[in-house]
């Protein structure tokens, strides 16, 4: 009753291809052959069931069905059947088949055909109403024929009436589930062919914006080592030479007066030089500091601050506050360097007496603090980062922000400077 989805159906390379080819074949030839089987069969029977005059009516009958396929199968469009023409055709077969079947009740078997052509025939609100009519025609001639000869005849025609009324409506509703289910599947595939073409032009453009932030990521390692070898250069090798310089400063004023003064400024010169050397070589490979080969970051932090204070001749006090616990390296380096600098900046600039640092250990969070007394300066006015210096304030910042932390600076004229760096406290693995 409803005509199938289009499906693949192997078939004869001059076959139908199509299980909706092989019912196009049936609408258009189909009729004849029912038509003609019909004959054959009523005519068996019908010196038993037939007047002369029915014969006779029912001989015009097949030939104006005859004549009535003959018109539709040159008038019938090819896939679609529909519209006046095909409503015309659907309801001239079937009063014809009914006609026949009131006259011999196996003319029944043309008359079924209103079973399966009605849908692509009829307009959708048409359809019902053809089965129900189809129905009457075959429930009268399974009850015994039209019209029925008796009570028992009525009541098996209006028994048989309502099974085949039912079963018609029952597979006519199927197949129309059936129908929307191709329909919203044929949705469903067009729709995901479409998200497969969207997801091909998303997976192009990621691929493409993948090998911008390569060439981005790449760029920003190659910035970002420059800054790291910048400011460990600054950290090992400028502080180290500056150191130097001073040691000969002092050796080329002392060598007449005092040789073993000036031996004790060479011997330090030359612990410097070595010193930075080794720095040197720890910062291209990106090594932790020397001092914390052997020492845990306090330990470390208080040699640091011992020998500058030997160095420069200041006192230096080391502090340390909270709970002491193993801190991973990265963290241990950065402090290491950020306290380096600072003292180095106090030894330089500052004419400080007297300098302290604490290393204050919380739950969450590592704190270095550098303070001195010396002459202070403005903040705001500190010279930015150059050839020829001003690389420390902003060299620590990094630093620390590298790591998740800050550096915050506190200094007036005349006031000293508090240098204090607040890192996350990570402990060694």
């Amino acid at each position: 009753m409803t005509q199938p989805p289009r499906s693949p159906c192997p078939s004869g390379p001059t076959g139908p291809r199509t299980i909706e080819d092989r019912w196009e074949q049936f609408y258009r030839y189909g009729p004849h052959a029912v038509l003609t089987l019909s004959v054959l069969v009523g005519g068996v029977a019908a010196d038993l069931i037939m007047t002369r005059t029915e014969m006779y009516a029912a001989g015009v009958l097949v030939a104006v069905a005859y004549g009535l396929q003959f018109w539709w199968g040159r008038a019938r469009p090819r896939n679609v059947p529909g519209g006046p023409a095909g409503v015309a055709y659907y309801t001239a077969r079937t009063v014809l088949a009914l006609a026949l079947s009131w006259l011999n009740p196996f003319f029944a078997i043309y008359a079924a055909l209103g079973y399966f052509d009605v849908e692509p025939l009829l307009p959708r609100r048409f359809v019902r109403a053809g089965l129900l009519t189809t129905a009457v025609t075959l429930a009268g001639s399974q009850s015994g024929g039209l019209p029925p000869a008796s009570l028992m005849n009525w009541v098996a025609f209006c028994v048989l009436y309502v099974v085949n009324a039912t079963l018609a409506l029952f597979f006519w509703q199927v197949g129309m589930r059936e129908e929307e289910k191709a329909r919203v599947q044929a949705e469903t595939i067009a729709e995901l062919e479409r998200t497969n073409l969207r997801l091909e032009q998303a997976m192009a453009e990621n691929a493409a914006l993948h090998a911008q932030l390569l060439v981005q990521a790449r760029e920003a390692g190659v910035d970002d080592e420059r800054r790291r070898l910048a400011a460990e250069i600054h950290d090992t090798l400028a502080q180290g030479l500056t150191g130097i310089i001073a040691q000969l400063q002092v050796v080329t004023s002392l060598t007449d007066r005092d040789p073993e003064t000036a031996r004790v400024h060479l011997d330090r010169a030359a612990a410097l030089a070595r010193h930075s050397l080794g720095e040197a070589r720890r910062s291209v490979h990106n090594l932790a500091p020397a001092a914390l080969e052997h020492d845990e970051l306090t330990g470390a932090m208080e040699k640091t601050v011992a020998a500058w204070a030997e160095q420069h001749r200041v006192r230096a006090d080391f502090t340390v506050t909270g709970t002491v616990e193993p801190v991973h390296d990265e963290i241990a380096a950065t402090l290491l360097r950020i306290a380096g600098e600072a003292l180095a900046n106090t030894g330089r600039h500052a004419a400080a007496s007297r300098v302290g640092v604490t290393l204050s250990f919380m739950d969450d969070e590592l704190t270095l603090d550098v303070r001195d007394d010396g002459r202070g300066f403005d903040p705001a006015a500190a010279a930015p980062a150059s050839r020829t210096g001003g690389f420390g304030l902003g060299g620590m910042r990094a630093r620390a922000e590298r790591i998740a932390g800050a550096v915050e600076v506190e200094s007036e004229p005349g006031a000293g400077t508090a240098v204090s760096a607040r890192v996350p406290l990570v402990r060694h693995p």
